[in-house]
């Protein structure tokens, strides 16, 4: 199929279900709860949620990944960033058209149902994107289409994707540049955004991804700037779960990434007996999002171990507040 391909004919025709009134159904007015649980303010930014911060409730089996838009409610948030991997009835579907069809259906319904705002999917192992491979990097792309088209008819504004590849810095770039440029291409007949995190390794020079999107110069290839996700190389040569032995300066790189910025993600993994992160001066953080003229949604990306997911979001929410009334 062309370009209105399996996803569309499924969530719309066979579901009922429009872009349009995807969209609409997220701007239904619904009483909630107080934005920041007892804090007076009126920060510069939105606040929504990364689900990746209820990841061990989801993927430990305690919490059905579909309510995510009545825990976010529950804890506060406006808006919504959904996370691929976490919807195995999805990604391991024996028929991925209706899987994704179900998925838009479910999810529409439950963002509605709590007055929430579909934002962004956050989109893990459909195809490295920047491997030495045309044939690996091509068929990357072609897997996240139905990401894209399923973004679309949940009024999301953005895809998130990951470059990760090869090790070499040029060979890294013109991959990168090649897969950014078919998919934001592809992308843009959806009015969806393709944006990138700094997620680890070369993705995390700020420096190199900016080069890479300012030659791709696309309106709707841009970033995600993570205030944590500096780590350009971890013992061992692992991808995750091992010591970053080298680290890009991470204040450096949000304020370099900004200017392409479509949200921001606040990483956040311990806190001191005052509240504060003990990683990320977030007071800084915020003022260099506040100095870039951002005013979209900050979402909370809670990965610490001491707290609880609900805790350490709670904690992080209240610090982004607190930073907002602190800044000059």
């Amino acid at each position: 199929m062309k370009r209105r391909n399996f996803i569309m004919k499924s969530a719309v025709v066979g579901l009922g279900l429009t872009t349009v009134g995807a969209y609409a159904c997220n701007n239904l007015q619904v009483a909630r709860a107080p934005l920041s649980n007892g804090l007076i303010t009126e920060p510069f930014f939105k606040l929504s949620l990364a689900q990746w911060s209820l990841n061990q409730a989801i993927r430990g089996g305690s919490m059905d990944p579909y309510a995510f838009a009545a825990k976010s409610y529950e804890l506060g948030f406006e808006g919504l960033e959904y996370v691929s991997q976490l919807y195995t009835d999805v990604t391991k579907a024996d028929n991925p058209a209706a899987a994704h069809a179900n998925f838009i259906k479910k999810s529409n319904e439950k963002a509605a149902t709590h007055g929430m705002k579909n934002l962004l999917i956050m989109i893990d192992r459909e195809g490295d994107l920047a491997v030495s491979s045309a044939v690996e990097r091509k068929e990357g792309v072609i897997n996240h289409h139905k990401w894209v088209e399923t973004a679309a008819a949940m009024g999301c504004h953005s895809i998130r994707i990951n470059l990760f590849g090869v090790t070499d810095p040029e060979a890294w770039a013109e991959n990168s540049k090649e897969s950014l440029l078919a998919l934001g291409t592809y992308a843009a007949a959806y009015n969806i955004n393709i944006i990138v995190e700094n997620h680890g390794y070369l993705s995390s020079d700020a420096g190199l991804l900016m080069q890479v999107l300012n030659d791709v110069n696309l309106p709707n290839c841009g970033t995600l700037p993570d205030f944590g996700n500096f780590c350009l190389e971890r013992a061992g040569g692992a991808r995750w779960d091992s010591a970053c032995v080298k680290e890009y300066d991470r204040y450096q790189g949000v304020e370099e990434l900004m200017p392409r910025a479509f949200a921001v993600s606040a990483k956040s993994h311990d806190f001191d007996a005052a509240g504060n992160e003990t990683h990320t001066d977030y007071k800084r953080m915020i003022q260099i999002v506040k100095d870039a003229g951002f005013d979209g949604y900050i979402g909370v990306e809670y990965e610490g171990k001491v707290l609880g997911e609900e805790a350490g979001i709670l904690a992080t929410k209240n610090l982004l507040i607190k930073a907002a009334q602190e800044l000059s």
